[in-house]
């Protein structure tokens, strides 16, 4: 019998162990994660020679695909661009030192229903992330998101940010009153679809970043910090500071949609 109660006593102590390793992985992975994440991450925005400053971050996008492809938010992109002043946009690639390279780009999908759009790179294939599946992710799952906060404000340095996956949730709210119904909100509320809402700090600039596992780096979401508070707080006085991402399947299908695999 006490030799019985050893054995489960060291099945008990080896299944904690087991559990807390678990629980670490991702934690212990994420600076390399980190490393392998960062080479696909860009900024998005502007690019005109003969103003100051030349180039105009709009907010984040990661390299997807054959490493010639971008995948942002759709509200990024500029409504027009000064052709008369050779403005254009633009990829902008961290680089070591305070210049960082500028490539022009266009779009080539959009999906405006989900705020996501798709960007051909000019020049040399970039690193290039890859995605998980549709349903991969779950509430309460740990995720990190990396970007350009505050655009290039502090200069083009690509900011790590981590937590956990806090909620599934509808990608927009009943309204109150009909006083609180707009187009858009109608628009959503027809086609119904979850996004991921997340209990980590993501600012304006962060529009666009890829949202992703801490342990094998593969790309679960876009973090978006307009399109998704619209539908969700409209009815809110004062933003919640909460952040949202759209799940990484419907960028999958701007991809498939061009011919190109994730």
């Amino acid at each position: 019998m006490q030799s019985f109660r050893r054995l489960a006593r060291r099945l008990l102590a080896a299944a904690f162990l087991l559990g807390a390793g678990i629980g670490t992985l991702s934690a212990a992975d994420l600076p390399s994660t980190i490393e392998q994440v960062k080479p696909s991450v860009v900024g998005i925005g502007t690019y005109q020679e003969t103003r100051q400053p030349r180039a105009q971050v709009r907010g984040t996008g990661f390299v997807v695909a054959d490493g010639r492809h971008v995948i942002t938010n759709h509200h990024v992109l500029p409504d027009q661009l000064n052709k008369e002043r050779r403005e254009f946009l633009a990829v902008l690639i961290p680089a070591e030192g305070p210049k960082a390279q500028v490539r022009p780009a266009r779009p080539v999908a959009k999906d405006e229903a989900h705020d996501l759009a798709l960007l051909r790179v000019e020049g040399k294939p970039l690193p290039a992330l890859r995605l998980t599946g549709s349903g991969s992710v779950r509430e309460g799952q740990d995720i990190a998101f990396i970007g350009f906060p505050i655009g290039a404000a502090l200069g083009l340095f690509p900011a790590t940010h981590r937590g956990i996956v806090a909620a599934v949730a509808p990608v927009v709210m009943p309204a109150r009153s009909g006083k609180q119904l707009k187009p858009s909100l109608i628009r959503r509320m027809r086609d119904p679809y979850d996004i991921y809402q997340l209990d980590a700090t993501a600012y304006p600039g962060n529009s666009g970043s890829p949202l992703f596992d801490p342990g094998s780096g593969k790309v679960l979401g876009v973090i978006n910090m307009v399109f998704v508070k619209e539908g969700r707080e409209s009815a809110l006085e004062r933003p919640s500071g909460i952040t949202y991402a759209i799940p990484i399947g419907f960028a999958r299908d701007l991809l498939s949609g061009q011919n190109l695999r994730p």
